[in-house]
């Protein structure tokens, strides 16, 4: 392959596939760890036994309530989707958050901010996300808007993390393309919306749309907004702002003209 083929845009592509394991070696293996857990789930274990694990890693208020940390922690290490159906709306979903959310835009935080930067808002997104949209079921139950078996409902995922990383992209994309961006981040999760006899619609649909909200808001963090330094930039020495030394200033700069500078104490 000649160098004039690496230039046009599957040349860049081709350079962005062959350096990802080097840009986002964490990314790379929990997407691996996804496509193992999702086979092993859907293919290793039996119905029984497969609704059984799902089950106990489910965010549902029960499960919040018995075991907090493992079912959220737990979530996270599944995707919920499909990855063969492609003409289904499911597959879209699984596009969206699997690929565009963490393939894309997770691996991009952990080049641009670090690993535990990348992870710490990834998890935060999940973390948070799940509890706010815990609260509303919990409001909603006693309102009468969603049935009590909401309270047991399968809701498994990485699909609030990756929202939260769909809106902190913003940052990658050009300044003409960030609100586009933005609106479809806000309005996809709308798409597969559905309404009960309350306001509100189902609670996976405002768990993303709190998940969106609270990467939009992290936009306005500092420290996120600047770039790590990487070692080698680290090392490299700075010319910008060399200090000067006594004897690199011109004697003619160092005392007033026609005045004699007075010695050192």
């Amino acid at each position: 392959m000649n160098s004039q083929s690496l230039r046009g845009p599957s040349g860049r592509a081709l350079r962005a596939v062959r350096g990802y394991p080097r840009r986002a070696p964490l990314t790379l293996a929990y997407v691996c760890l996804l496509l193992i857990s999702h086979a092993w789930v859907g293919y290793g274990l039996s119905d029984e036994r497969a609704a059984a694990v799902l089950g106990h890693v489910s965010t549902n208020l029960d499960n919040l309530r018995d075991h907090p940390v493992s079912a959220l922690l737990g979530s996270v290490m599944f995707f919920d989707g499909t990855l063969t159906d492609v003409t289904s709306t499911d597959f879209v979903g699984t596009f969206i958050t699997l690929g565009l959310g963490v393939c894309c835009c997770l691996a991009w935080a952990e080049h641009r901010w670090g690993k535990l930067r990348a992870v710490a808002v990834f998890l935060g997104g999940h973390v948070a996300a799940t509890l706010l949209t815990a609260v509303v079921i919990a409001v909603a139950l006693r309102h009468g808007w969603y049935p009590t078996a909401v309270r047991q409902s399968l809701d498994y995922g990485v699909s609030y993390g990756a929202q939260t990383v769909l809106a902190i992209g913003t940052l990658a994309l050009p300044r003409w393309g960030r609100l586009p961006w933005a609106v479809f981040v806000l309005a996809w999760p709308l798409g597969g919306a559905e309404w009960t006899t309350g306001p509100l619609p189902d609670f996976t649909t405002i768990g993303h749309l709190m998940a969106a909200v609270l990467g939009f808001g992290l936009l306005g963090v500092p420290t996120l907004r600047r770039q790590r330094l990487r070692p080698a930039e680290l090392a490299a020495p700075t010319h910008d702002f060399e200090p000067l030394s006594r004897s690199s200033v011109p004697e003619s700069a160092s005392s007033p003209s026609g005045t004699e500078t007075p010695p050192s104490v």
